[in-house]
């Protein structure tokens, strides 16, 4: 290596020097008189000739950069040689390949996690909250992202928007687990009358959309009736016939305003006096 570096470096340096091709030169190392000293690497050329401002050219040199791909190498312990089992006593991991002799853990029987016996870590560890079976997962979306598509005309204002808008036009992602949230965010571009059917909306959203002269209804849907309101052409190549719309269960009938219509309606409906009593205080 140090040869070949050294061979490169002069090399680049004399060929630097005088751009004359003509003659050979042979590389040789040399003793060093005192022990313990790194060899010495000298250049013989056969006809070496003086070029301008005294300096010594030689012929038929070509020249190397210093980085070459064949001298690229891992770092020292990059790399880990694998273990070899049972390939002999003389590897030192022959025979019972270092597991001992008989036993459980000689045979590997036993299960992940077993200790013996004794109470595993699994079991002596205490258990931290729960996970709650009906847990309800809304992907929220804001009016300033509405009104930025409104205004780009990829929603239609005067008609109805309701969750499988949102879902086309992109407001909101392809993956609906439980419904869509609406929320406050860019309110204030809000400056006409928008009506929408979500499942839930938070206060300062309501109030924008009502102050501009809007409405948001929260429907009901199931997860058969969110595949039928965001994917009903599904139900047109299985041959099937939409389903009807399932009512809210009893824990989610104050959150609600509805249920859910289908297909996809385009024409809000109104509120009655009754309903918006019902709806003055909505849960977020």
């Amino acid at each position: 290596m140090l040869r070949r570096r050294l061979r490169s470096l002069l090399a680049t340096s004399l060929f630097n020097a005088s751009p004359i091709v003509h003659s050979k030169c042979i590389a040789t190392k040399l003793r060093s008189p005192q022990p313990f000293l790194p060899l010495q690497h000298s250049i013989e050329c056969a006809n070496p000739r003086p070029t301008l401002n005294g300096v010594w050219a030689v012929d038929g040199v070509r020249a190397y950069s210093l980085l070459s791909l064949n001298d690229l190498r891992d770092n020292k312990g990059a790399k880990k040689q694998k273990k070899r089992k049972g390939r002999g006593i003389g590897s030192g991991l022959g025979k019972t390949a270092g597991r001992g002799h008989k036993g459980q853990k000689a045979r590997g029987t036993m299960k992940f996690g077993f200790e013996g016996g004794q109470t595993p870590l699994r079991r002596r560890m205490p258990k931290r909250g729960f996970k709650n079976p009906f847990r309800l997962t809304f992907q929220p979306v804001g009016l300033g992202k509405i009104a930025k598509l409104i205004n780009a005309g990829k929603i239609d204002s005067s008609e109805l928007i309701t969750m499988k808008t949102l879902k086309d036009t992109g407001a909101i992602g392809k993956q609906i687990k439980d419904g869509v949230r609406l929320m406050g965010r860019g309110a204030d571009q809000i400056q006409w009358p928008i009506h929408f059917e979500v499942s839930r909306v938070t206060v300062r959203a309501k109030e924008a959309v009502e102050a501009a002269g809007g409405s948001v209804r929260r429907v009901y849907y199931n997860k058969l009736g969110f595949r039928a309101l965001l994917k009903p052409e599904w139900f047109e190549k299985k041959g099937r016939l939409l389903p009807k719309a399932a009512r809210p269960p009893p824990k989610q009938s104050d959150k609600v305003d509805s249920i859910g219509r289908l297909p996809a309606p385009t024409k809000p409906i109104p509120f009655l006096p009754e309903e918006k009593e019902a709806a003055s205080t909505p849960s977020v």
